[in-house]
C-alpha cells in the first residue's frame, strides 16, 4: 500500500532539532523566569533585525499583534479599516477587537492580494488604517498601497502572518508600513510550539506604545500609563523561536524548491498554479492551486491518501459573524470565485521530492479524467 502524504507534518521538523530545542527550553525552566525575560528581548532584536526593522515587540499571537498595532496607530471605535475578503478571519477579528468597522476591497487575480487599483475608492473620511495581507507567502504590491495611504493620511499595518522572509523589491516584508505583524502559530514558516506573535516597526514611539499595550499599559511595576491588554510572548516560545529563526532561510529555500517542482509538473495539468509576482520573492507558506472541480479534486486526492486543505472556503464578508455588515454575495467577484476554486497542496520543507511528484501526478490524472 502506498504511504499517505499528510498536508503537513510538524513533528518531522521537531525531530531534526530535538536536542537543541530541549536544551533551550531546559535553560528557561532551570532559570525560572517565564514572562518578558532575556529570551523575549533577544528574539525581538533578532527577528526585527532579520526583517530589517528597528524595533520588535513580542506578543501573544498574530491576531493580537494586529489588534495592538491598530490601537497603537490610533484606530478608535467607529473608524474604518480596509482589508481583503479572502484572508483568514483573524485578520478581521483584530479589526473587530479594536471596535472598528472592516471594509473590504477585492483582490488582484494574479497575486491573490489586495488590488491597489481598488483601494482609493474604498477610502472614506472614517478610514483610519489599511491592512494589506501578504497571503500564502507572497507580498502584496506595497508601493501603490503606501502611496494611496500616505495621500489620505491613513496608517498601513502589514499582515505578515504567512510571509516570514518574503521579499518585496528586494526587502523583507514587515517594515514597509507603519507597523508589520507576524504570527508564530505552529504551522507558519517560522512556528512556535503554541501561540505567539511579533509587531515590528521603525517608529520608536509606536514600539513603546505596543509594549505598554501588551502588558496592561504598565510603564513600571504597578504604574499603568494607559489602558492595556494581556498579550505577551512567553520565554519558552521565544527560546524555541530563537533556535528555529536560524533555519528560516534554509526552510524557505526548501519550500521554494518544492514549489518549483510543482510548477514544472503541473504546467498544462488543468490546475491553475500560483504565480510569483515580478516585484517579489514568494516563500510559499502555502502552495495553492485553482480548479473548477476543486471539491472533486480534493476528494480524489483524499482517496489516494493525499491531505489537502482549503484556505479559505468562505470569504470573510459572507461569514455568519459578519453578515451584519450587509455585504451581499457578488460584491467581490474575484475573491468569491477563487474561494470556490482554491486548494492547498502539501508543501513543507521536509516533504520529499517523491511525494511532490506523486501529488502532481494525481492532480494531472484527475484532470485527464
Amino acid at each position: 500500500m502506498v504511504d499517505a502524504i499528510p498536508f503537513m507534518e510538524l513533528s518531522a521538523q521537531y525531530r531534526a532539532l530535538r536536542q537543541e530545542i530541549q536544551e533551550a527550553v531546559n535553560r528557561v525552566l532551570d532559570r525560572g523566569w517565564f514572562i518578558l525575560g532575556d529570551n523575549v528581548r533577544a528574539f525581538e532584536e533578532e527577528f526585527s533585525g532579520y526583517v530589517g526593522a528597528s524595533h520588535g515587540v513580542g506578543v501573544g499571537s498574530g491576531t493580537e499583534a494586529l489588534h495592538l498595532a491598530l490601537v497603537a496607530c490610533g484606530v478608535q471605535p467607529g473608524d474604518e479599516v480596509i482589508t481583503v475578503p479572502n484572508t483568514a478571519v483573524p485578520t478581521v477579528s483584530a479589526i473587530s477587537f479594536a471596535r472598528a468597522t472592516p471594509v473590504f476591497v477585492d483582490i488582484d487575480p494574479q497575486s491573490y492580494n489586495m488590488d491597489p487599483a481598488l483601494l482609493e475608492g474604498a477610502i472614506t473620511p472614517k478610514t483610519r488604517a489599511v491592512i494589506p495581507v501578504h497571503l500564502f507567502g507572497q507580498a502584496a504590491d506595497m508601493d501603490p498601497i503606501l502611496a494611496i495611504a500616505r495621500q489620505h493620511d491613513v496608517k498601513v499595518v502589514e499582515d505578515c502572518a504567512q510571509a516570514h522572509g518574503a521579499l518585496y523589491r528586494g526587502k523583507k516584508v514587515g517594515p514597509f508600513g507603519d507597523v508589520g505583524c507576524f504570527s508564530f502559530y505552529p504551522s507558519k514558516n517560522l512556528g512556535a510550539y503554541g501561540d505567539g506573535g511579533m509587531i515590528v516597526t521603525n517608529d520608536a514611539a509606536t514600539a513603546e506604545k505596543c509594549r505598554l499595550l501588551r502588558n496592561y499599559g504598565e510603564k513600571r511595576r504597578y504604574h499603568h500609563a494607559i489602558v492595556g491588554f494581556n498579550s505577551r510572548l512567553d520565554e519558552i516560545q521565544a527560546a524555541v523561536l530563537r533556535v528555529k529563526l536560524k533555519r528560516l532561510d534554509e526552510w524557505n529555500a526548501a519550500r521554494r524548491e518544492r514549489a518549483g517542482v510543482y510548477d514544472r509538473l503541473l504546467g498544462n495539468s488543468g490546475a491553475e498554479t500560483p504565480r510569483e509576482m515580478a516585484y517579489g520573492r514568494h516563500v510559499f507558506h502555502l502552495y495553492v492551486v485553482r480548479s473548477s472541480q476543486r471539491d472533486e479534486l480534493q476528494s480524489f486526492l483524499a482517496s489516494h491518501g493525499v491531505g489537502t486543505l482549503i484556505h479559505y472556503p468562505i470569504p470573510v464578508h459572507l461569514q455568519e459573524a459578519y453578515l451584519d455588515l450587509g455585504i451581499k454575495p457578488g460584491s467581490f467577484p474575484v475573491a468569491e470565485r477563487y474561494a470556490s476554486e482554491i486548494l492547498s497542496l502539501p508543501l513543507y520543507p521536509e516533504l520529499s521530492a517523491a511525494s511532490v511528484e506523486r501529488v502532481a501526478a494525481l492532480v494531472k490524472e484527475f484532470h485527464r479524467g
